[in-house]
């Protein structure tokens, strides 16, 4: 798909796992076994998005290809969109996608899947959610939640964010998985937004999307990736890739 191109932010200064982006697991830095994962699900052109030479080294030595960016982006759709104009000097790709670069269990199929509600033309951003089957998630500030309308199967439409347990009442609550693919305007209109009262409050900046009416869409999967952010994610996905998983 010649219109899509893949971006991977990383950065070295992560608060509660400095240097995560480099850390071995399975003898590899976390950060190429997120960008081989990527690069299985076959979508596009794939590039990572940095500020540390230490990390741009590290995807050239496996193959890849890195972007240098500024140090002082507040967010990673900040930074992959500085990394758009070097990564797509002629504006080629018609559909952004960011693949947070902590997620080196991430399955393929499910980064294609965020590309499913982009089918409707109506829709400005999609991303990803599973089903909460623990029930310590309910609560976990976290955890972040969708509140949604069905559209379809497996689909629905986000009406809302929060690290909260919404909706309230009986029935499923969904675990958003931070993983967006953008249209290209709706990404260059998105960074271009102040952040909005919604967004700092619950510190999601995805509701700035939704407080300026655009619509994000999100295609419902299996499974939530492992997210590493503390020296125990990074042990739990070492003990996962170490035992046979697909790097």
């Amino acid at each position: 798909m010649a219109d899509v191109l893949i971006l991977i932010p990383a950065r070295m200064a992560s608060t509660r796992l400095p240097g995560k982006p480099l850390a071995e697991i399975a003898g590899l830095p976390m950060i190429v076994h997120v960008l081989r994962r990527a690069v299985a699900a076959q979508l596009g052109p794939v590039v990572v998005a940095t500020d540390s030479a230490e990390i741009a080294a590290a995807v050239d030595k496996s193959g890849g290809r890195a972007v240098m960016t500024r140090a002082d982006h507040a967010s990673g759709s900040d930074r992959i969109f500085e990394a758009l104009g070097g990564a797509d000097p002629r504006s080629e790709a018609k559909i952004i996608v960011n693949v947070q670069g902590d997620l080196p269990t991430l399955d393929p199929a499910q980064i294609a899947a965020a590309l499913g509600p982009l089918a409707d033309p109506a829709v400005d951003i999609a991303t990803l959610a599973a089903e909460i089957t623990r029930p310590g998630e309910r609560s976990n500030p976290n955890v972040v939640k969708i509140a949604g309308s069905p559209v379809g199967p497996s689909r629905m439409r986000a009406l809302y964010f929060s690290r909260a347990a919404v909706p309230a009442g009986d029935g499923p609550l969904y675990h958003h998985i931070g993983l967006y693919a953008y249209r290209r305007p709706a990404l260059e209109r998105f960074v271009k937004l102040p952040a909005s009262p919604l967004e700092r409050r619950e510190k999601l900046e995805q509701l700035r999307a939704l407080e300026a009416g655009m619509r994000i869409d999100v295609a419902i999967v299996d499974t939530v990736p492992l997210g590493v952010d503390t020296p125990e994610d990074l042990e739990t996905a070492r003990a996962m890739l170490d035992h046979g998983h697909r790097t």
